[in-house]
């Protein structure tokens, strides 16, 4: 439904990863407030209910009190002072996550106007592995794919050929 009109790579690529992993009979809660990326899966048959803007540093309660078969997590961790406390209090036995990779050539993202919308971490997928491993989590696939930019220079070069978001499926252990 959603092939012809995704808004980019990494949506196109982080609902393939997805489906690859998840069914549309199982129930998802997804980490963060309904978002674009929550309604592509809605639209696409996942069972899908979103966290409801809570700090997840400080509470989690909505996470640990939620029946979902299946806990997403696209592009949440970063923002987290402390992802591993929630990480270890999701229920579900399934996990989907992904993040932006930190990449050397440019430094954290950190908005100008959202004080609440920078990246306390990027994890190199080394970093992202070993923090799931410590929370009980087992990761049985991955990905990772670039993030190129329309624009001349040395930087949006090594966007084309650098990955830049990395995707894990893990089960608990």
């Amino acid at each position: 439904m959603y092939e012809q009109t995704y808004p980019s790579k990494r949506f196109h690529n982080t609902l393939s990863f997805l489906k690859k992993h998840v069914g549309t009979e199982e129930a998802i809660l997804d980490l963060g407030v309904p978002n674009p990326f929550s309604k592509i899966m809605t639209a696409e048959g996942f069972q899908v209910t979103n966290t409801n803007g809570e700090d997840l540093d400080l509470t989690f309660e909505s996470v640990q009190n939620s029946a979902a078969d299946v806990t997403t997590a696209f592009e949440i961790f970063e923002h987290l002072v402390a992802p591993f406390n929630v990480l270890r209090n999701i229920p579900s036995k399934k996990l989907v996550a992904s993040i932006p990779l930190k990449l050397w050539f440019s430094s954290a993202y950190r908005s100008k106007t959202d004080p609440w919308d920078r990246h306390y971490h990027e994890f190199e997928d080394w970093q992202f592995d070993w923090l799931l491993e410590k929370a009980g989590w087992e990761i049985k696939d991955r990905m990772k794919w670039t993030n190129p930019v329309r624009k001349i220079g040395i930087r949006p070069l090594l966007r084309s050929i650098t990955p830049r978001y990395y995707i894990v499926y893990a089960e608990k252990k």
